[in-house]
C-alpha cells in the first residue's frame, strides 16, 4: 500500500520501524549520498532520538568514476552534525566477472556489507517503490519466475544479519518532497544518466513513457512484485514439503523419488536443493539436460555442471556440490596431528593424535593404493574396500588424505570438508567444526 501523504508520515514510517527493532540491536544505514539514503539516514537519525538504538552509517567507495571522493565527503558532512560514526568500505569492482558493471559493483557492494555488518546486526537500506517497480520489469525482461519478479523483499535474513527497506511503499516523489522540507542536501551521481546500463535506460526512458499512458504504472508493477512474493512463499512451503519426503538432505537427493514428482515440482526442488546450499541455480537448459539424466541407467555416473557448480548422479542419487578438483598428486604436508590442517582448500579444523597422547609428526598425502589401516575390532582392512563399504562416490575419492606415522598409514579424511573415514586403532579424531 503506497504511503498517504502527510507531512510527518514519512518519519512516523521511520519511528514505527525502528521501534520494531529490538533494543540494544545495532542498526546501519548503507549510505550512498544520494536522495533516497541521505533521506533514510536523516530520519533514522532522528527515530533514534525516540527510540534509542546504536546507529551506524556505512558508505560503499566504489572507485569507479572521480567523482567517488565527492560521495564520501557529503557521507561525512551528513553524518557528523546528526552524530552518527561513518564507515567507509573501499571495493574494487571485478568489471571481468562476467556480471555486468552493474551485477559487479553489488556483488562488490554486498562482499562490503558483509565485512562491515556483523551477525546478528540490522542493515537498512533505502530503495522505495519506484526501485521495486525497475527491479520487477528488469526480472521480467530476464524470464525470472516468481522468485525474480518478487523482486526487493522488505525485509530478509541474510547471512545472519537482517536486512530491512523500510521505505519500499514509499514513491520516490514523496521521498523528494520530504528531502526539500527538511532542506536537505544531496549528491546526485553522475552514472545514473548513462543509460547504456539497464536500470537507468528503465528509470530515464522506459518508465516515464509508460506513466504517461498509465498514471499509476509504477504502483501497480510494485503491487504485481507483492503477489508474486506471496506466490513465492507458497512455492516454498510446497518444495520445503517435497525435499522433506525425499530426506530432506538438499545435496543428495533420491533418483526414483525426484523423478516421481512433475516436471514443474522436480525443476522447482533442484532450484530450492542449491538455494539451501548456497549454490548458484541451475540455467533452464542445463537445468533440463540434468534432468533428462534421471533416467541414464543405474550404472551411470551422469554429470551436468553449471558456474561452478557441479551436479552428478551415482548409485540412485543425485549430488548437487560445489565442483572441486582432486587432490593434487604431489600435495603432502607435515602435521603435528593440531587444527587446522592446511589443505589446498585453506585450512580444515581437524585434529589426529595417538590415544597415548604422546606427541607426533604425521605426513598426510593422496591415496596412492594398496594402503591397508588396522581398525579396533577388525583387523588390517584395504582402504579400497573402506571406500566402497562408506558408499563415498568415487569423485570424492579423488579428495582423499592419508594420514602416515612412521611409515604406516594411520587414518583417512575425506577433503575439504574434513570428514573422517577411518581411523586406525592407538589413534582419536577430532571432526571438522
Amino acid at each position: 500500500m503506497a504511503l498517504q501523504h502527510k507531512k510527518e508520515s514519512l518519519q512516523a514510517l521511520i519511528d514505527d520501524a525502528l521501534a520494531e527493532t529490538p533494543p540494544g540491536r545495532v542498526v546501519w544505514v548503507a549510505l550512498s549520498g544520494g536522495l533516497d539514503s541521505s533521506l533514510l539516514l536523516t530520519l533514522v537519525a532522528a527515530a533514534c532520538r525516540r527510540h534509542p538504538r546504536p546507529l551506524y552509517a556505512l558508505h560503499v567507495h566504489h572507485g569507479l568514476q572521480v567523482a567517488a571522493d565527492g560521495f564520501e565527503l557529503h557521507c561525512r558532512r551528513l553524518c557528523s552534525p546528526l552524530g552518527v560514526p561513518l564507515f567507509v568500505e573501499r571495493v574494487k569492482v571485478e568489471r571481468d566477472a562476467g556480471l555486468g558493471l552493474e551485477g559487479a559493483a553489488r556483488q562488490a557492494r554486498y562482499a562490503a556489507f558483509a565485512r562491515r555488518v556483523v551477525p546478528g546486526e540490522t542493515l537498512w537500506l533505502a530503495q522505495h517503490r519506484d526501485d521495486q517497480a525497475e527491479t520487477f520489469l528488469l526480472a521480467a525482461l530476464r524470464g525470472s519466475g516468481t522468485r525474480g519478479l518478487a523482486a526487493m523483499p522488505r525485509l530478509r535474513e541474510w547471512q545472519g544479519r537482517r536486512l530491512e527497506r523500510p521505505l519500499l511503499d514509499v514513491p520516490r516523489v514523496a521521498l523528494e518532497s520530504e528531502a526539500e522540507r527538511l532542506g536537505l542536501r544531496w549528491i546526485d551521481d553522475p552514472s545514473n544518466a548513462d543509460e547504456t546500463l539497464d536500470r537507468n535506460f528503465l528509470r530515464r526512458s522506459v518508465l516515464p513513457l509508460l506513466q504517461s499512458r498509465w498514471p499509476h504504472a509504477a504502483d501497480a508493477l510494485a503491487r504485481s512484485a507483492a503477489y508474486a512474493a506471496e506466490t513465492e512463499e507458497m512455492v516454498e512451503a510446497l518444495v520445503g514439503s517435497d525435499l522433506a519426503l525425499l530426506g530432506d538432505d538438499p545435496a543428495c537427493l533420491p533418483v526414483v523419488e525426484l523423478a516421481s514428482l512433475a516436471p514443474a515440482r522436480q525443476r522447482t526442488l533442484v532450484r530450492y536443493a542449491c538455494r539451501r546450499l548456497g549454490l548458484a541455480s541451475p540455467p533452464s537448459a542445463r537445468l533440463e539436460t540434468l534432468l533428462i539424466q534421471l533416467n541414464a541407467r543405474d550404472d551411470a555416473q551422469a554429470r551436468v555442471d553449471w558456474a561452478d557448480v557441479e551436479a552428478r548422479i551415482w548409485r540412485g542419487k543425485l549430488y548437487l556440490q560445489r565442483r572441486t578438483a582432486a587432490l593434487p598428486a604431489e600435495w603432502r604436508v607435515e602435521w603435528q596431528g593440531e587444527e587446522p590442517l592446511p589443505t589446498p582448500w585453506g585450512n580444515v579444523t581437524v585434529a589426529l593424535a595417538p590415544t597415548d597422547g604422546h606427541s607426533v609428526r604425521l605426513v598426510l598425502m593422496p591415496r596412492r593404493g594398496g594402503e591397508r589401516l588396522r581398525l579396533a575390532g577388525r583387523g588390517a582392512r584395504d582402504l579400497k574396500r573402506l571406500l566402497q563399504e562408506a558408499g563415498v562416490p568415487p569423485w570424492a575419492r579423488e579428495r582423499l588424505a592419508v594420514a602416515w606415522h612412521e611409515e604406516e598409514p594411520v587414518a583417512a579424511l575425506l577433503l575439504p570438508e574434513g570428514r573422517w573415514l577411518a581411523v586406525a586403532a592407538g589413534w582419536r579424531a577430532q571432526p571438522a567444526a
